[in-house]
């Protein structure tokens, strides 16, 4: 990973972010560069512009990797069946049974996805860089669910989840409420054909 380059998109945290993230290159573990975000989708392609690798893969910053195999796995994947993007399942380290079931609900969704238009979370998702470019990367004028509305244009035939997942926390669902988040999840999925429903404030990121 120390190889690897790595682009931080820091949206003014208040947290040290930044200075965490220098001090890990300054130890000489990761190549990492902090650059300005935003809004999600404003951040990921900031950092997609500057890129050069064949593949480009977004994570969240609570994210954590519970097998290290697995962005090896992906990449393999991803140049084994010449796929656009794959995701994997996202599993809570933590929290009540409920956080579970509701993640659980998500990675099952994915899976159903796959048989009309694919569905990758912005938690853990890998692009192929030029198809990427053709799709003009994230809505940035998407205020919530941006990863599901590029994701929903490719072509499931190059769209795949790959075994084993990654590690998040509930704090969305402890931030919002869970029955926000469902909420939100339910509207998601029924306004897959009205893009004008995510271009407005949901009060996603007032949370």
């Amino acid at each position: 990973m120390r190889h690897t380059r790595v682009y931080v998109a820091d949206a003014s945290s208040t947290d040290g972010t930044p200075d965490l993230v220098r001090k890990f290159k300054q130890d000489g573990l990761l190549d990492v560069e902090v650059i300005a975000g935003g809004l999600p989708s404003v951040g990921r392609n900031a950092g997609a512009a500057l890129a050069t690798t064949d593949y480009l893969l977004f994570m969240d910053a609570d994210v954590e990797l519970k097998d290290p195999s697995l962005i090896g796995r992906c990449v393999e994947r991803m140049q084994r069946g010449q796929l656009h993007c794959v995701t994997t399942n996202i599993l809570c380290r933590d929290g009540k049974a409920i956080d579970h079931i509701l993640y659980t609900g998500n990675n099952m969704c994915q899976y159903l996805s796959r048989l009309h238009q694919p569905f990758a979370t912005g938690m853990f998702m890998m692009f192929d860089r030029q198809r990427f470019e053709e799709l003009g990367g994230f809505n940035e004028r998407a205020l919530y669910a941006e990863d599901y509305l590029l994701s929903k244009k490719v072509n499931r035939s190059r769209f795949r989840i790959v075994r084993g997942g990654v590690l998040t926390t509930n704090r969305r669902f402890r931030n919002m409420g869970r029955a926000k988040v469902a909420t939100l999840f339910f509207k998601t999925a029924f306004n897959f054909w009205n893009e004008r429903h995510f271009l407005r404030d949901h009060e996603y990121w007032k949370h």
